[in-house]
Formats: C-alpha cells, sequence, structure tokens
C-alpha cells in the first residue's frame, strides 16, 4: 500500500492540514479504525463463556480471546511507533486496518480457541497500528491551530466505542451467534480502509534503522509485567517474582536503549520537562481510571447485589459524560495551558473518586450516578490537552515516537492500576474497594500537582 497509490492523490503533509471537505473525511477514514480497535478490546468480555462453551475450552483458557489481544498491543506499540516514522503513518494505519479486518475474519471462522486466540493476536498488532499512528496523522489532518479539536475527537471516540462495547455485544448475541461479534467488523473494516486510502495525507518517513534486539527486550519485559500483574491475585509470590522480572528487563532495556542512534524508547522525548511531565500525568490518570473501572463492579455486586446489567448502567455515565466532555476540552485546549486545564481535571477526578469511597452503606442509584458523572468530567477534561502536550512538545519528526509514549502511558497506567487492585483484593477480599478508591483518588491528586508543575515550561521550537 504505497503513499503514492492511484486512488486519490497523497499531498505531502503541510502546517495548514487538509482543506475541507478532504479534512472531514480523511477524519472518518482514521475515526473509524480507531472505533474498531477500542470496541474489540471490550466487546469480547461478554461473550467469553458462550465462546468457552461452544469451542469446547475452559474459562481458564478462553480468557487468553482478551488476554491475546491486550499482550499483542502492548508488546506492538513502541516497535510500531518506530516502525511509523520510517514507513509512514499512513501507510501503517493501511497495513494495520488491512491486518484488524483479515484477522477480524479469522475470528468468525475459527474452528477451535487456539485459532481464536491466534486470530485475535493478529487483531491486537492490527489495532495497535492504528494506536500509535492516529495522533501523527490527525496533525496531518488538522490545522496547527486546531489539533485540540482533533485530538477531542479521538477522545469521544475512545469514549463511545468503550461505552457502547458491552451494549453491541449483548445486542449481537440476543440475535446471532458470537461469531458475528467479529464479523460485523468486516464491512466497517473494509470501508475504514477505503476512505483512509482515498484521502489521507502522505506521511513524512525517516531513514533509521529498526531496533530488533530492543524490540525483543520490550516484548520480554511486557509479558513478564502482564502476566506477573496477572498472577498477583492467585499467587502473590509468583506475581510478584514475575513483575519484578519484567521490570528488570524493562531496566535493562533503558540501558541498551541509550547510547543508540535512533533508540526505540525516546529517552530524548523524555529529556523534555514539559514531555515527561505529561507522560507521567497520564500514566496517573490511567491507573485511577482503571483502580475505579475494576474494583466497583466487585462492589456494586459483592456489596449491594446488584446484578450486571445493573451494575454496567452505573458505571455507564462515566464514559457517556465523556462524550460530552471532550469537543469542550479539545476545544479549550487549543487556547489555555494544559497545565491548568489538565490539572482542573484531575482535581475533578480525584474529588469523584474520593466521593465513591465515602458511599454511604445502602445508596440510591443517583447517589452513584453523580459520582460517575464527575469522574467523567475529570477525566474528559484532562486528557485532550494532556494528549495534546505529549503529541506537540516534541519534534514534528519524532510525532510518531509520541503517539507511540502517548499509549505507552495508557498501558502502563492501566497496568499499575489494575496490579494495585489484585492486591488490594488479595489482601483484604471484597473489603478492598474503598480504600482502592482511596488509592485511586490520591493518584489523581498526585498527577493533578504533577500536571500543574508544568506551568511556566514551554516545549522547544518544532522542526
Amino acid at each position: 500500500m504505497s503513499d503514492a497509490g492511484k486512488t486519490a492523490p497523497s499531498p505531502e503533509p503541510s502546517d495548514d492540514g487538509l482543506p475541507m471537505p478532504r479534512r472531514l473525511w480523511a477524519v472518518l477514514g482514521v475515526l473509524l479504525g480507531t472505533f474498531l480497535g477500542t470496541l474489540d478490546t471490550s466487546i469480547a468480555n461478554v461473550a467469553l463463556p458462550t465462546i468457552a462453551n461452544d469451542l469446547g475450552g475452559t474459562p481458564a483458557a478462553s480468557v487468553w480471546v482478551v488476554n491475546g489481544y491486550q499482550l499483542a498491543t502492548a508488546i506492538a506499540l513502541l516497535p510500531l511507533a518506530s516502525l511509523g516514522e520510517r514507513i509512514g503513518a499512513r501507510r501503517l494505519y493501511l497495513w494495520g486496518t488491512l491486518i484488524f479486518t483479515i484477522a477480524s475474519l479469522g475470528c468468525a471462522v475459527a474452528p477451535d480457541l487456539g485459532w481464536l486466540v491466534a486470530a485475535r493476536v493478529m487483531q491486537g498488532l492490527g489495532g495497535a497500528c492504528s494506536s500509535v499512528v492516529g495522533g501523527v496523522l490527525m496533525q496531518a489532518i488538522f490545522p496547527r491551530r486546531l489539533i485540540g479539536r482533533g485530538i477531542a475527537l479521538f477522545g469521544l471516540t475512545v469514549a463511545i466505542s468503550t461505552a457502547l462495547g458491552p451494549s453491541v455485544a449483548a445486542g449481537i448475541l440476543t440475535f446471532a451467534n458470537w461469531r458475528w461479534l467479529f464479523a460485523v467488523n468486516l464491512p466497517i473494516g473494509v470501508l475504514a480502509l477505503a476512505v483512509a486510502l482515498a484521502f489521507l495525507p502522505a506521511s513524512r518517513t525517516q531513514h533509521r534503522r529498526f531496533d530488533a534486539p530492543g524490540a525483543l527486550l520490550n516484548a520480554a519485559a511486557i509479558v513478564l509485567i502482564v502476566l506477573g500483574v496477572d498472577a498477583i491475585g492467585s499467587s502473590m509470590a509468583l506475581g510478584l517474582a514475575t513483575t519484578a522480572a519484567g521490570l528488570a528487563l524493562m531496566a535493562g532495556l533503558l540501558f541498551q536503549q541509550r547510547n543508540r542512534p535512533h533508540p526505540l524508547v525516546p529517552l530524548d522525548l523524555l529529556r523534555i520537562p514539559v514531555f515527561s511531565l505529561s507522560f507521567v500525568t497520564s500514566i496517573l490518570s490511567y491507573a485511577a481510571q482503571t483502580v475505579a473501572y475494576v474494583s466497583l463492579p466487585f462492589f456494586l455486586q459483592h456489596g449491594l447485589g446488584y446484578d450486571a446489567v445493573r451494575t454496567g448502567l452505573l458505571i455507564t455515565p462515566w464514559p457517556l459524560v465523556i462524550v460530552v466532555v471532550a469537543p469542550l476540552s479539545g476545544y479549550l485546549s487549543d487556547r489555555y495551558p494544559a497545565g491548568i486545564l489538565s490539572s482542573i481535571g484531575m482535581g475533578c477526578l480525584a474529588a469523584g473518586l474520593l466521593a465513591l469511597a465515602l458511599l454511604p452503606d445502602a445508596p440510591s442509584d443517583l447517589n452513584i450516578v453523580w459520582r460517575m458523572v464527575l469522574c467523567g468530567i475529570g477525566f474528559g477534561f484532562f486528557q485532550t490537552p494532556n494528549n495534546r502536550v505529549i503529541l506537540t512538545a516534541g519534534p514534528m519528526n519524532r510525532a510518531g515516537a509520541a503517539n507511540g509514549m502517548m499509549a505507552q502511558a495508557r498501558l502502563l497506567g492501566t497496568t499499575l492500576g489494575a496490579a494495585v487492585v489484585a492486591l488490594g483484593f488479595s489482601l483484604m477480599g471484597d473489603a478492598a474497594t474503598m480504600p482502592l478508591l482511596l488509592a485511586g483518588a490520591v493518584f489523581a491528586a498526585v498527577g493533578a500537582v504533577v500536571s500543574l508543575s508544568r506551568l511556566g515550561l514551554r516545549a522547544p521550537a518544532r522542526n
């Protein structure tokens, strides 16, 4: 899939972005792929018991339908960000969308669980492509003065697909078998591919050697960390040992990267204070959100005796509010410093989590919902300004690496949050939910302070 395809001209990217209405079509092409990738991270969860029964797999083995996708995505983020700088964001996005669509077909026709897991791994690799280059493409599509709005559309798309995931899965399973969860991706994937091929602009490329040893170290470290975090709940000693081994390999990766001319880990970006502070703030925000997303269902179902449907409805206001807040946040991020906007958002998130931790013993649905809404306002208000800084703080020729680090922050934050929840339930059982929510509030409060410390810092001039 060459950038010089015959379907439509692909002009070189410029600081003024694409003209209207081509800009709208290009945005549609990117957001369709983003929607598919995000939706598929959660849509399979609902059908796991049905899949296990139909394919004759155990519950433990069927979990790898989800884990295989997530691990593949996590392992691929940094290597794909580096690859995107070599071959161009447009080309990587097109290949990723193609791989994801073909893998969806593989999932739909899977004859056994092993086939399905392998196809899900391929889906994860395809989905990771849109994760690491989506922000780069938005910078090429939108004029610089409107980049915040483009980034806000990402938050909006992710929030909508996250909120719709369980409902879409339940709706499909009501009328068809689980294979249609993956088959519905085919027409959307083909449409995304056709629109992107026709309207996305060409991307800048760089001649840099791919760091294969670094990619292998990165993969081994992430596999051990993710497996270690997952094992903490069942065997704390094994989980902590595996996680420690992964962290040791991660330290080895950083040591291996320090003198390389084209490092897989963008150490040059991390040396920019406003970038590194934004990166840390993002990790803390996702850790806070994950603590709440993972622990609250246990409280609602085990503590209050609610069923899964009522639990889902009570948690849904959080991502739905992000849908409303994201466009406003994007508009404001083009006008006001991220240090102020993101700090306000993280403060709201901390207040919402603290309010959840202080819920009365028998709360009404309204008592829960307004707290969820406050958390959604906070996260939605924080995300776009912070992501805008991450994507624009470094040189333009490092936009791919910056996008990869933005996705990596999300991975690290969710992994940290999951580890905290696993440790909390291991130590305190069902009584851990309220202390865990307090821990989430602390993550968010610290993130607000880190975010505020960016005021007065300026990114280097882009070139």
